[in-house]
């Protein structure tokens, strides 16, 4: 499931390659020429793509944009946001994913509403939780994840081998709920679900005649080559599923799990919920992405020729944002995942959208239930370009969708990342590392998958920017992004009008027309064609190609995007031929150009063609 439209708008990507001095002896690279693109709004498809706004977060602050990026509103905090129902966004109160001390709930107006802060020494919040409705308490609370301290004493005496490690300082994620006076109702550890086959003294060996593979719903406390440590899983993902009662939690090593949490809570009962979710009532019911873990499969790894690897059967890594389709929705019950692609040891990294229906057998029969990934068993997915330097893999019979980019890194993020299933069939997408925002219709067997929308963070470490260049991940990162329409429950009755942009200003972005016009023109020449300057963006010359088949009186102009004329670049009878005309980006009064987006125009008779180019200084 590739996009078509995708991989042209690459040029406003990665529209310069890095080279690198012919001259330089020293050890460290030295970029001579560097990548270049502008940022938010780049492409809209207005018929195909799902009208709405979009919400995300950067540098403290959250954003709430329209289709074509002008903010709507706007919040004073920002690390991982969510519109709740009721009209308020809920956020972590420090804007770092990776650890904070709590959250905070804040109306329309940025106003606080409701806050809860970990006073306690027994967990460490991070990365994400979710409000949800519990069902016997007939209330809201909120489950998030927190890593837990495991002591020495505790890990010895749950069978782990000393001579993996000095077991100093060790943490699992642990799954909290708080009620809405910040009480803890309810928790789940990944501790209490630990299997081994080390010390056959310990209770949780696996027993004679038994293994590892026999406790898919354990997790192995001597995991090869992942000895405990802090942050041991690095869990950085929550969703709960309403109809069912289950969560599923990811740990960004490669797997996610899902566990009973209405069938371990007792109501008005927090001590006996623990309880109950550290029994086998809370083991895992279903687990997806790396089977080697418990000896259910094999690992990548490097082939006798260490030029070739294999992925084995581990199907996800560096993965993010797993969550359930809702209902009501294409696929509902499914799980979507954002697999980053790291840890795979593919020869070429890239990332992934992973759609999972835990149910699927061998035969890709829905049977109700929740089937171990192994029984369902693998396909060879062979991929179809030797030029992109991929190996075939196997690929789970319950993934029943897959995004990815054709060239392979159009789409790679490193870190972080989200997906979000739309009504209309499309899926939203965040690349976290690059601040990508893009949507792409379904895609299947007969049409590719396309993208429709694409929006570029423009916030960034150094301040907000109308042009990015080539930077190290993370400069203008995204956590995650949501799509809500107007008559989403949190935004009925909101005032939606537009503030402007993020950089200030106007929108100028590509439609399908620009894009066919594009295509047809350089196949199809009509009497006149009027070619993309190059290089672009560009400083300090650019040269501007055009076509004429037909003699004619020719203008070639540059106009501001406020419509006024900058300069007039030719004004004569030309004769049939290809012509290059070379701008140096000064107006008509030899004065320098600031940065920004302009037109240019080529006039012949009633014939008018206009192209757009970027000033960068």
């Amino acid at each position: 499931m590739k996009s078509k439209i995708f991989y042209m708008l690459a040029i406003t990507i990665l529209l310069i390659t890095s080279i690198y001095a012919q001259q330089d002896q020293s050890p460290i690279r030295k970029v001579a020429t560097e990548g270049i693109g502008s940022t938010e709004v780049r492409y809209w498809d207005a018929s195909n793509a799902y009208n709405g706004y979009t919400l995300f977060a950067a540098k403290g602050k959250s954003y709430l944009i329209d289709m074509e990026g002008y903010i709507v509103n706007q919040w004073n905090i920002g690390t991982n946001p969510r519109l709740l129902d009721n009209g308020n966004l809920l956020d972590a109160t420090k804007s770092d994913p990776s650890g904070f001390g709590g959250f905070r709930e804040l109306d329309w107006n940025s106003n606080t509403v409701w806050e809860y802060t970990e006073k306690r020494t027994t967990y460490f919040p991070h990365h994400d939780w979710t409000r949800i409705f519990n069902k016997k308490l007939n209330a809201y609370t909120t489950l998030y994840i927190a890593n837990k301290t495991v002591t020495k004493e505790q890990a010895l005496a749950a069978g782990a081998n000393p001579a993996n490690s000095s077991y100093n300082d060790v943490q699992m994620d642990a799954i909290v709920e708080v009620d809405m006076s910040g009480n803890i109702v309810w928790e789940w550890w990944f501790f209490n679900h630990i299997i081994q086959d080390f010390d056959a003294a310990k209770l949780n060996y696996v027993g004679a005649g038994k293994t590892i593979a026999d406790y898919p719903g354990k997790i192995n406390i001597n995991m090869p080559g992942k000895p405990l440590k802090k942050d041991w899983l690095h869990c950085n993902s929550i969703d709960y599923n309403d109809t069912l009662g289950h969560i599923v939690i990811n740990s960004v090593h490669g797997e996610f799990y899902i566990i009973d949490h209405d069938n371990t809570f007792l109501a008005n009962d927090p001590t006996g919920s623990i309880t109950l979710a550290a029994t086998t009532a809370g083991d895992f019911l279903y687990r997806f992405g790396d089977p080697a873990r418990y000896n259910q499969g094999d690992p990548p790894s490097i082939l006798e020729d260490w030029t070739a690897s294999t992925t084995g059967n581990k199907q996800i890594g560096g993965s993010h944002d797993v969550h359930w389709i809702k209902p009501g929705l294409p696929g509902a019950g499914n799980i979507q995942i954002f697999n980053n692609g790291e840890y795979l040891f593919e020869r070429v990294s890239q990332s992934y959208i992973f759609e999972v229906n835990p149910y699927y057998n061998s035969k890709k029969v829905d049977t109700g239930a929740y089937v171990n990934p192994p029984d369902a068993g693998y396909y060879t997915w062979i991929y179809p370009n030797k030029d992109a330097m991929k190996q075939n893999k196997l690929i789970s019979n319950q993934v029943v969708w897959i995004y990815c980019s054709k060239n392979d890194q159009n789409f790679f993020s490193t870190i972080g990342g989200s997906e979000q299933r739309l009504l209309n069939g499309n899926t939203l997408i965040c690349s976290d590392s690059q601040g990508h925002l893009f949507e792409v219709t379904y895609g299947d067997a007969t049409n590719q998958s396309e993208v429709v929308w694409e929006y570029i963070n423009p916030v960034t470490e150094d301040g907000i920017k109308e042009v990015i260049t080539d930077q190290y991940p993370m400069y203008n990162s995204v956590f995650r992004a949501y799509r809500y329409t107007s008559d989403h429950p949190a935004l009925a009755g909101r005032n939606l009008t537009p503030k402007g942009t993020i950089t200030g200003r106007t929108p100028d972005y590509l439609t399908p027309d620009d894009v066919s016009s594009a295509i047809e023109g350089s196949s199809s020449p009509a009497k006149f064609l009027l070619k993309q300057n190059h290089p672009n963006p560009f400083n300090p010359q650019t040269v501007i190609p055009y076509q004429l088949e037909t003699p004619g009186e020719v203008q070639l102009k540059i106009y501001n995007l406020a419509g006024q004329e900058v300069t007039t670049l030719v004004h004569e009878f030309q004769a049939p031929g290809n012509y290059q005309l070379a701008w140096n980006g000064r107006d008509n009064s030899g004065r320098q150009l600031s940065s920004g987006v302009y037109l240019y125009r080529l006039e012949i008779g009633n014939k008018i063609e206009t192209r757009k180019m970027t000033v960068m200084r």
